[in-house]
This record gives structure tokens, C-alpha cells and sequence, in this order.
């Protein structure tokens, strides 16, 4: 691929790769594949349908599909459309499928013939197209491409490619706005840290409603690059996983650490080499390190890099190549900035922080996105003037993370501000508690909340660790005021959507537990 092209429109991708590589794997999945020909050509008949039947542009469309090839299809045909897309996966709870498109009034939605519709009653006004009628049938091909050039002359860089949705504080979900310019950048610096070409098979973990997917989607379109589909039900059986991994020669993932950690509890790289597999890249929430280390021990030779960032700022900020050994209960930085884009911590009093003291993180560069779709409110709240700039507007993304440089100049993740307390008269991290408790060998993951009512540390965990073994492993890294005052062991850690510990669903259940 041309890396030295300027590129304004994520489609460029396809066009230079199907250009190039026709009949190369774009998309695998259990039940079939996409080439790069095939790819484009599909993309174009779509956009077109697209545009004709809704004669608008930069709208939100709604994709809601669960993930497959049609879904990435679909993506890039949206935005062939001259429009940007919203990723709903068909199996998401309909009462949160209602509050997403009660925020967002979307133009359409594109979805497969078989799949649920699951929109609330209330929003059947809205144009439902199906993917197979898009794609099938005969089109004229002079007015289709006359059509596609004339949207593509009117799109800028900075017109939005997707919104994506997170979880937000009040139980309404938020759009991330996120533009071409954003993505692209962000495509370029993956491409050219991880070396990725059009040799990378990346495994897909993530959800395509999740921010790590989009290094996945377009590190592979930028590369002409294979990205192969995991099945999700493979995730619980760890030798099965490592198998399917070689079976598909992927040499690249990019996966959250609890999908990482489950390879190494269940011991799966003693049983399955996985030789091909060559860059090994997490994010998403701490990764142990205890874990970590087991993938090192068993694939030494492999590229592993923490990577930082949320949603808001298109998937990344921060970023660390392991370049030395670490101890089990040693934390992994987040690490240094990505190029072009700039973090920085900002402590109690307004001030940048300085070496080794507490701040919240900030980003500002070419990866931050515009804000949350229909919500001034909450952009202005996130999305604010640069601290540090009084003399002209510069607006950046702060994050509610806090963060600390070590002496080599890495920033070290210590939690979200709203996770830090005050107990026994002491501010503490309740992620510093949970780092040391997951650098117990009896322990395969931990999750910390505070019962302030109680004023009391609340630890969960899965794992056979006894309540003493526990105290006296931690009694050597911790201060007594920041040892758990209760202990709950659960047979298995409730995950989110998303793969995360569901910090919010161990406190629901505490609190009702304890109101009994």
C-alpha cells in the first residue's frame, strides 16, 4: 500500500486494496468471506442504493446487525453514502437499542432479513433497508459511479464517519463522533508502530460496537489485510481458541486483557504453540501482569504493547512496547503519547503535574473526536478548553483518569477519578489494590468497590485464595489502610458486553445483598 497517499476518505482504503489485491481475503467469518474485489463492489452498490432511496448525507444510519462480514460491508457502505453509521448490535437489550436511537433520530437503519428487529414500538417510522436487497440486483453502472463521485467531491476529512456508544453516568448511553481525518490518522500510526501489512491476519475479539474494533477494521482495510472473526463461544474454551488461531494463521490481536487472562489461568499455552502469532496488543482495563507474563514466558519473541484510550479519542492515546521484564506485581505503564497526539495530567490545582504526581489525564491531537452526538451538554463537560492554553481556543478530551509519570516518563494508570476514595482519612486508587491482588498467584481476577455508608473496601474475586493468604500476600505491597476491610469469592467474574469487569453490576448486587 501507497503510504505516502494523502488520504481524505476512509474508502481510499478499499479502492487501493482492491486495486491491488482483488482477490485477497478482506473479512473472514465462520459462515463465508469477502475479497477486496468483492468488497468494493459490494460497498458501491449499496452506497448508491443508499443515497437514492434516502437523499441525504452526513446522517446517521444505523447498522444493526450482530457481528459478521455483512456488518463491515455495510460500514463502508454507509459512508460510500456520503453518510456516517451507528454500530447496534441486533442482541443488545431493546430498552438500550430504544434510548440510542430516541438520542440519535436516524435517518435509516440497514439490517439483514433474519435479523431481530428489536427497535422499541414507537420508532416503526424509521426506513428499514435490508442488507440483501441493497446488495443484489442490477444496477446502471455509469449512474452509479457518476453518482458515488459526485457524494465523494462534496465529503471533507472531516465529515463523521460513525458514532459509537458508550455507557454514561445517568444510564443514557452517549455517541462518540468520530470523523474520517480521526480515523485515518489513527490507522496510519497503528500501521506504522505494529508494522502491520498486507502479510497481518488480525483476530478479531472486540465488538464492532466497541472502540478496539476499529484498529482491527481499519489497520486491515489501510494494509490490505486479512481480518478473521473469532467466534465468540471460542472465548471459553481456551485450547480450542489457540487452535482456531493457527487453523486461520493469525499472526496480530488486539484483544481486552480478561480474554487474554482466561488463556493463561487455564494454562491453554502449555497444551497449544501458537507459532505464527507475532504482535500481541491489549487494552481496554489493566492487564495483569502476573498473566502477561505467562503469554511472555510461552511466545518470547512476539511483540506485546499496553495499549490507552477512550472511545472519545477514536480507540488510542497512550501506548507501551514491553521492553523489559516485569515483575508479577509490578504494574504496566500506559506509557507515552502516540505520535501526533499529546497526554498530559493536570493535579489539584490546575497545574501540570510533575514526575511521580497524581493528575487526570488529558489528550489533545489528531485522534480526539468532536464530541457526543445530540448532547451539548456532556460535550462541554469532557470536550473543554485546553488548561494550559489561555490565549486561543484549543479544545481537548479529558478523560476522569487518573494518571502519574514514572521516572522514565510513562504514565502509570491509577483509576478513574470517580474511583478514587477516601478512606481513613487517606486518598487511594482502588486500581493500585487491585494490580496488587491480581499479582497473587491464587487469584485469576479481582475487582475492588468502596461501601461508603460503611466507609469499607469491598474485594471481589475469583481465584482459590483463602481470606488469610490473601491479607498476607498484600500485607508486603500495601499500607494497612488500603487492605480490603471484606472479601467476596465468586465462582466467576461478571463481564460486560464488552469483555470488561462489571464493576457496576458487583456493586448493584453488593448493595442489594446488604439491604436484605
Amino acid at each position: 500500500m501507497d503510504n505516502h497517499k494523502t488520504v481524505y476518505n476512509v474508502l481510499a482504503f478499499i479502492e487501493d486494496a482492491a486495486e491491488q489485491y482483488a482477490d485477497k481475503a478482506a473479512f473472514q467469518a465462520e459462515n463465508g468471506q469477502i475479497t477486496y474485489g468483492q468488497l468494493l463492489e459490494q460497498v458501491n452498490r449499496m452506497g448508491y442504493r443508499l443515497s437514492v432511496r434516502l437523499s441525504a448525507v452526513r446522517k446517521p444510519i444505523v447498522v444493526l446487525m450482530e457481528k459478521c462480514v455483512e456488518c463491515l460491508v455495510a460500514f463502508f457502505a454507509v459512508a460510500a453514502s456520503g453518510n456516517f453509521y451507528v454500530c447496534i448490535d441486533s442482541k443488545m437489550a431493546p430498552e438500550r437499542i430504544g434510548k440510542i436511537l430516541e438520542n440519535l433520530c436516524p435517518a435509516g437503519i440497514v439490517k439483514r432479513q433474519a435479523e431481530p428487529s428489536a427497535v422499541e414500538e414507537g420508532y416503526q417510522d424509521i426506513p428499514v433497508f435490508f442488507y440483501e436487497e441493497l446488495v443484489s440486483g442490477q444496477t446502471d453502472l455509469g449512474e452509479m459511479k457518476a453518482a458515488l463521485q459526485k457524494i465523494r467531491e462534496q465529503m471533507i476529512d472531516t465529515d463523521p464517519l460513525y458514532v459509537l456508544y458508550t455507557s454514561g453516568s445517568t444510564g443514557i448511553p452517549k455517541g462518540s463522533v468520530i470523523s474520517h481525518r480521526s480515523v485515518i490518522a489513527y490507522a496510519d500510526w497503528v500501521t506504522r508502530t505494529f508494522h502491520i501489512n498486507h502479510r497481518s491476519i488480525f483476530g478479531s475479539q472486540t465488538p464492532f460496537y466497541f472502540s478496539m474494533s476499529v484498529l482491527d477494521i481499519y489497520a486491515t482495510v489501510r494494509n490490505a489485510a486479512t481480518l478473521q472473526i473469532i467466534p465468540k463461544k471460542l472465548f471459553s474454551f481456551p485450547i480450542k481458541l489457540l487452535e482456531y488461531l493457527n487453523e486461520k494463521r493469525v499472526n496480530t490481536i488486539y484483544w481486552v486483557p480478561s480474554a487474554l487472562s482466561i488463556v493463561a489461568d487455564w494454562r491453554a499455552l502449555d497444551y497449544v504453540e501458537v507459532p505464527e502469532l507475532h504482535t500481541i496488543l491489549f487494552a481496554g482495563e489493566v492487564m495483569p501482569t502476573r498473566q502477561l507474563n505467562i503469554w511472555r514466558s510461552h511466545i518470547p519473541n512476539a511483540l506485546y504493547a499496553n495499549l490507552f484510550g477512550p472511545t472519545e479519542i477514536t480507540d488510542i492515546g497512550l501506548y507501551h512496547i514491553l521492553d523489559r521484564e516485569y515483575k508479577n506485581e509490578e504494574p504496566i505503564p500506559i506509557g507515552k503519547s502516540c505520535r501526533n497526539m499529546d497526554a498530559f495530567a493536570i493535579n489539584e490545582h490546575g497545574k501540570l503535574a510533575e514526575i511521580g504526581e497524581t493528575g487526570e489525564l488529558y489528550f489533545r491531537g489528531s485522534f480526539v473526536g468532536y464530541g457526543y452526538y445530540n448532547n451539548m451538554e456532556k460535550t462541554r463537560e469532557a470536550f473543554v478548553q485546553n488548561p494550559l492554553n489561555p490565549f486561543y481556543p484549543e479544545i481537548v478530551y479529558r478523560t476522569g483518569d487518573l494518571v502519574r509519570q514514572n521516572k522514565n516518563g510513562e504514565f502509570l494508570y491509577l483509576g478513574r477519578r470517580d474511583f478514587q476514595i477516601k478512606h481513613m482519612g487517606y486518598r487511594i486508587e482502588l486500581g493500585e489494590i487491585e494490580a496488587a491482588v491480581n499479582a497473587f498467584e491464587k487469584i485469576e481476577r479481582a475487582a475492588c468497590i468502596f461501601h461508603s455508608e460503611k466507609d469499607h473496601i469491598v474485594l471481589f474475586y475469583q481465584g482459590k485464595a483463602q481470606e488469610k493468604e490473601i491479607l498476607g500476600f498484600l500485607k508486603e505491597f500495601l499500607p494497612s489502610y488500603m487492605l480490603p476491610n471484606e472479601m467476596i469469592r465468586l465462582r466467576s467474574m461478571p463481564l460486560n458486553a464488552n469483555g470488561k469487569t462489571d464493576r457496576n453490576l458487583l456493586k448493584e448486587n453488593y448493595l442489594e445483598e446488604k439491604a436484605k
